[in-house]
């Protein structure tokens, strides 16, 4: 081979080297991103046909309502029989079916929550043949069918590794949550993480509550939102429930886990029965519909306080029932198996702690 042809061959291979190498970079980096998509949690995309033509609002078919008890709820079926949707007298929640989700925290849980309940707030309590009202008739046009974020996609918004999100001033809404900061004290017997972070905490900005009362943010608790902190966050913050500033008195949403689960708000679908300590543990909870808070008794320290609560939302792919909770050993949202398996259903740590369950 000649000097020249040598010399002319030098950038050739220069130039597949760097193609190799940036090949091989291109697949480290696409790699890379695979595994950390794999940790992140994962609300896919709908994968059943919607119960109404698209764009539309109108349902396809034949509809019937029927009245059923304990509670007192109307119950929409489809021209198969099938429930499309649910409404709890004295209850702002409704149950509607639609396209099928997939519920995951991979981080935390191998379980996964495939539904097609769509949890929803109406503008007001359901009762008796309100069916014929216009302000439902108007509310369910739009929201049947509807693959806006429901109550479901605002929780998972705040387990592990969520994606942040902002409001158009800038303010991260969603994303990644913490329980608290951690306990300066270390005294033994004392609590790893701090609770008392509500949502205006983890937004770390001032909140006006309709009695007039300004709460303002600790810096230290900014992302962090506890177990009722997170309810609010959902229900009150995000899908616009009234809010109380502490429990007590008026008409919103109670501070605290207890005070919740003895407002008379909505209704109570398992009802609390016993005395502290011996709190009675349901007999069946079969009654539980998805977007109920649940109620727990966990800590005797408390006395006759619950002291935790969580959202229930279905059964898992195994079959056991699910909920999710911010809780102080993931140190956030979770539905994961850390500190107790997230499981209403069995003897596990969460299952024998269960105490009484609302429907807002």
């Amino acid at each position: 081979m000649s000097s020249k042809t040598k010399r002319g061959s030098r950038p050739v291979l220069h130039a597949a080297t760097i193609i190799a190498l940036l090949a091989g970079s291109t697949y480290l980096t696409v790699e890379l991103r695979k595994e950390e998509q794999a940790k992140a949690p994962a609300v896919q995309a709908v994968t059943d046909t919607p119960l109404v033509k698209s764009g539309t609002g109108q349902q396809t078919g034949e509809q019937t309502w029927e009245r059923l008890r304990n509670p007192d709820r109307s119950v929409l079926r489809g021209e198969n029989g099938q429930v499309l949707a649910t409404f709890t007298d004295g209850s702002r929640t409704a149950t509607l079916t639609g396209p099928s989700r997939t519920f995951t925290e991979p981080a935390n849980t191998a379980s996964r929550v495939v539904t097609e309940n769509w949890v929803r707030l109406m503008p007001e309590h359901w009762k008796k043949g309100a069916e014929k009202e216009k302000w439902f008739k108007d509310w369910f046009k739009e929201y049947f069918g509807s693959e806006e974020d429901d109550l479901f996609a605002m929780a998972f918004q705040y387990v592990d590794q969520a994606p942040l999100k902002k409001d158009d001033e800038g303010v991260p809404y969603a994303g990644d949550a913490d329980f608290g900061p951690i306990n300066p004290v270390g005294a033994e017997g004392a609590d790893y993480r701090l609770e008392q972070s509500d949502f205006y905490d983890y937004l770390g900005i001032p909140y006006t509550f309709r009695d007039g009362t300004t709460i303002q943010p600790e810096a230290k608790r900014y992302r962090a939102m506890d177990c009722s902190g997170f309810i609010r966050t959902v229900f009150g913050y995000r899908a616009r429930y009234p809010l109380r500033a502490v429990d007590g008195a008026g008409d919103g949403l109670p501070r605290t886990a207890n005070g919740m689960a003895r407002s008379d708000l909505g209704t109570d679908v398992i009802p609390l029965r016993g005395k502290a300590p011996r709190y009675q543990r349901p007999a069946s909870i079969d009654v539980l519909q998805p977007g109920d808070l649940v109620f727990f008794w966990l800590d005797a320290r408390t006395k006759e306080r619950l002291d935790h609560v969580g959202i229930y939302l279905g059964h898992d792919t195994d079959g056991h029932k699910i909920f999710i909770s911010s809780r102080e050993e993931v140190n956030g949202p979770t539905i994961g198996d850390k500190g107790g398996t997230s499981r209403l259903d069995g003897n596990g740590y969460y299952a024998k702690a269960l105490r009484s369950a609302k429907r807002l």
